[in-house]
């Protein structure tokens, strides 16, 4: 896939001039505000497309960057079917609140889960923003871990150093792949013997639970760390 930052809206449009005839695939939008602005920019795109003669779909990606963008999360979530995404920056948030950023982050907690409910609340990947020190792996692997436990569903990357860490970050465990396993394995046995309620121990599962693990079987497969006959075996 080829992503392209434009420029701040209303600037950002001019770019589109260029880029749209040009083979993109995603437009990030940065300092998003409002669901007009998105609607404005799908609009202009719409209008390219015919004139390029463009067939295929072109993808948004809104970041997120002020306080006023957060709230508004949902409606710029929800402004375009073409929006794959939605991702926050914090540099411009924490600046625009009149604070710092700091090792705990939790200056931005707040605004990051209702980035994850507004991506969630239309289907679209809530994604995190970078870590911007390329030296710490480790800060890197711990900042993963707690965005992954907010349900943001990938994270921003400065640098390719940074793609492994994040990807196994992201990974289920073995410990919960096998967990995964088994309540799949009982729903389906309970569904194939026609009974409503599912137990796994003393611990009662139902359709959340059982959305979870297969999401977790999902991710498992995508990073080969589970084959996808895995029932079979």
């Amino acid at each position: 896939e080829r992503m392209v930052r434009i420029n701040q809206l209303p600037k950002g449009l001019d770019d589109l001039e260029f880029i749209v005839p040009h083979n993109v695939h995603v437009i990030l939008i940065p300092k998003v505000e409002s669901a007009e602005q998105i609607i404005e920019l799908e609009n202009k795109v719409e209008d390219l497309k015919k004139k390029h003669k463009i067939k295929n779909d072109i993808y948004f990606m809104p970041i997120i960057e002020s306080a006023k963008g957060v709230m508004n999360a949902y409606h710029i979530a929800n402004a375009s079917k073409y929006n794959c995404a939605l991702t926050i920056g914090l540099e411009d948030y924490t600046a625009d609140i009149g604070t710092q950023r700091t090792v705990e982050e939790k200056e931005s907690f707040m605004a990051r889960s209702t980035i994850v409910a507004a991506a969630k609340a239309v289907g679209i990947q809530p994604i995190d923003t970078v870590f911007s020190d390329v030296n710490d792996m480790e800060g890197l692997r711990k900042s993963t871990l707690e965005i992954k436990s907010l349900g943001f569903e990938g994270k921003g990357c400065i640098h390719p150093r940074q793609i492994k860490v994040i990807h196994e970050a992201f990974a289920p465990t073995n410990e919960e792949i096998e967990k995964a396993k088994t309540i799949v394995l009982a729903f389906d046995e309970a569904k194939q013997k026609g009974i409503g309620v599912v137990a796994l121990g003393s611990k009662m599962i139902d359709a959340p639970v059982v959305k979870r693990a297969e999401r977790t079987i999902k991710l498992a497969v995508q990073n080969n760390l589970l084959e996808q006959n895995w029932k079979l075996n």
